[in-house]
Parts: C-alpha cells; structure tokens; sequence
C-alpha cells in the first residue's frame, strides 16, 4: 500500500458524496452507528484529498464527531483518531468540518467515519474531495 506521487499524477477526479439521515443508530458499527462518509480501498492506488465536510442539522440542534480511520475497516478504537469531537451543528444550521484550509488526505486502506451523538436529532453530511492517481 503506497500513496501514489502527487507531483507526477495522470488524473485528478472531483467527487462530491452525500449521506442523509445519519443518527445515533445509522451505520454498521451497533449502537456506535458510524456512517462511512468516504473510504479509499486497499488497493486503490489513489489517494483522495478532501477538500471539504460540511454538516447540517435537520431539525433539534445535534451534535457530531468525525473520525479518521486508519483501517478502512473501523477495525478498532486504537485504529482512530478524533479530527472532530461532539461538535454543535446549530438547529437548521451547518458546520463545516473540514475546509480547503485544513483538508485531509486518505491514503489507501483508510476512511472517514461521522456519527450524531446519541438522543440529539440527525445531520446531513456533504463531502467534496479529488481522487488522485
């Protein structure tokens, strides 16, 4: 698993992806109910740099974390880290999360994993990133 160069790449693609709906018991992860926002494949052979995540409440005020994986997987909590912890989305309102100016890169076999905090309503979650190869 190697991140490709990103001095010498052949093609950028933009992406934007969307989950709606994502609450305390959305996902795979049981009650955790983590909702893979993007994830980069093993074997890939791109690396993806997220430009931005944005979340917005649907109704009640909510709260939101967003993890970095580094198993795309979500193998285990020693496989995390925190890049946003229980941070408010205001009611009828939207966070960025991550921007142009602190953006993230997803090397293979990682990803990216939001969840709501539990009894505080839903969010939505835009992201916009480039695949890179």
């Amino acid at each position: 698993m190697a991140a490709p160069n990103i001095v010498n790449v052949t093609t950028i693609t933009g992406v934007t992806t969307f989950h709606a709906g994502i609450a305390v018991t959305t996902g795979g992860k049981g009650t955790l109910g983590i909702t893979t926002v993007v994830s980069n494949a093993a074997s890939s052979g791109k690396v993806l740099k997220i430009n931005s995540l944005v979340a917005a409440s649907i109704g009640a005020t909510t709260g939101v974390t967003l993890q970095y994986f580094n198993h795309i997987n979500h193998a285990s909590a020693a496989s995390t880290v925190s890049i946003g912890m229980t941070m408010a989305v205001p009611t009828f309102s939207t966070l960025a999360i991550i921007t142009k100016d602190n953006s993230v890169y997803l090397e293979e076999n990682t990803a990216l994993g939001i969840f709501a905090q539990p009894n505080t309503g839903t969010i939505d979650v835009v992201c916009s990133y480039e695949e890179i190869s």
